[in-house]
């Protein structure tokens, strides 16, 4: 399989998309990374980065999205006018798009929220052109559900949502299977073995954050006890709940986060939009901290969701060391968890072995093609060993550091003070 980053590109100026070729896979892609950059869209991109690497894929690159939103909103008023699709579409503007000259075995975009549904418009022959189809959306929260955009979805064969409330209602109203996909990590970047690197970061607080939380941590830092990772971007969002921005490659981006947590001891990690229950109303997701924390083999501090999707994702002890949002005492949290050395070493390697034995955007992979009847390529097999010889690394060394502490113990106990040396 191919490196997707030797992809070559075929584009007209005038088209709302790029054709990026792969290495000849039978895979097509719909990706929205040109026009949307937003730090929490990294995550997705980095999916369907190791989707073109195991499968060779080519991609559709949306670049003029502005184009797409007109048509968007022609279509939306047709839809509400007419309560007919098939009249909505002709009030939409033929789009100039990239042209597909080959056939595929699988159609897979992956779309941050269900609002970029429209893009689909810039493949109009995709089904014509794929023999399955399965779709992604990252997020959707079902009170902001726009039937009238999750209705496109109808020709696909499954679809999937990265959060688990609403995959009922997706499926209702566009009447095919719809299945939970949790959020995932590439292990391969996140994980510290095979050459664990020194924890010299000693909390990392990314992203959301209570305000008690990072005084009390700043303030520690501040007396120089602890090195303390965060965000110093502006608040945005309702009420500055929101702390967010833009990248300039979320490849990038993602080796970087990598590298901070490889080197990092404690990971803050909360469930989906913490601070904003009235966006949540009640709902509990997962958040893709956990998934990132775990395969870098940080110690993941904070408030998972209280459902049986998460216990049955994270099942292993000491997954989550419990700590609130707010939080002004965590400076005693941390110092408790410090004098139990033995702990934290079990925390940092069981976190990476579960990772890569579970929580790879390989599995997520597998489960899509299984659910359209598609097998594994031989690229796919190859990265399953790669994640099974890294939990069998970090297996490896706790075991290793076992043995050495016994064998410490036992000639401690041979030599008692006093007692002269050989």
């Amino acid at each position: 399989m191919g490196d997707p980053t030797r992809m070559s590109e075929q584009r007209s100026s005038r088209e709302v998309a790029a054709l990026v070729e792969g290495s000849g896979g039978s895979v097509l892609q719909l990706s929205m990374r040109r026009v949307h950059d937003l730090v929490a869209f990294c995550a997705p991109y980095e999916f369907e980065d190791v989707v073109a690497s195991v499968t060779g894929a080519d991609r559709i690159e949306i670049t003029d999205y502005r184009t797409i939103e007109w048509a968007r909103r022609a279509y939306k008023l047709g839809r509400k006018a007419f309560g007919s699709r098939a009249l909505a579409r002709r009030l939409v503007p033929r789009l100039p798009v990239p042209r597909l000259t080959r056939e595929y075995d699988l159609f897979f975009p992956v779309f941050n929220h269900p609002f970029e549904l429209f893009a689909l418009a810039a493949v109009p022959d995709w089904r014509a052109r794929c023999r399955k189809a399965a779709c992604l959306i990252s997020e959707i929260w079902i009170q902001e559900l726009p039937e009238y955009l999750i209705e496109l979805l109808a020709d696909f064969d499954h679809l999937f949502i990265s959060l688990q409330h609403p995959a009922e209602e997706v499926a209702r109203v566009v009447g095919k299977p719809c299945t939970y996909l949790p959020l995932a990590a590439d292990v391969l970047r996140f994980s510290p073995q095979p050459s664990p690197a020194a924890r010299v970061i000693d909390v990392c607080n990314l992203g959301r954050r209570s305000a008690q939380t990072h005084a009390a941590l700043l303030a520690l830092a501040s007396e120089r006890r602890i090195f303390y990772f965060y965000d110093t971007v502006k608040p945005s969002g309702p009420r500055g709940k929101q702390l967010t921005f833009h990248v300039g490659s979320p490849a990038e981006h993602r080796a970087f986060l990598a590298s901070v947590l490889r080197r990092s001891r404690y990971y803050l990690a909360y469930r989906s939009r913490v601070n904003e229950p009235e966006q949540t109303e009640g709902r509990e997701e997962i958040s893709g901290r956990f998934y990132e924390g775990a395969a870098a083999g940080a110690v993941l501090l904070g408030l998972p969701p209280r459902s049986p999707e998460f216990q049955r994702q994270f099942d292993w002890p000491d997954a989550v060391v419990p700590l609130p949002f707010d939080a002004p005492g965590v400076g005693e949290v941390l110092a408790a968890l410090d004098r139990d050395p033995e702990r934290l070493d079990r925390i940092h390697r069981t976190n990476a072995q579960q990772a890569a034995l579970r929580h790879d955007w390989l599995h997520r992979l597998e489960v899509v093609l299984q659910a359209v009847g598609l097998p594994a390529t031989e690229a796919m097999r190859a990265r399953r060993q790669r994640l099974g010889e890294l939990a069998r690394l970090a297996l490896d060394r706790g075991q290793a550091r076992a043995s050495a502490a016994t064998s410490s113990a036992s000639a401690s106990a041979e030599v008692r003070p006093g007692d002269s040396m050989p």
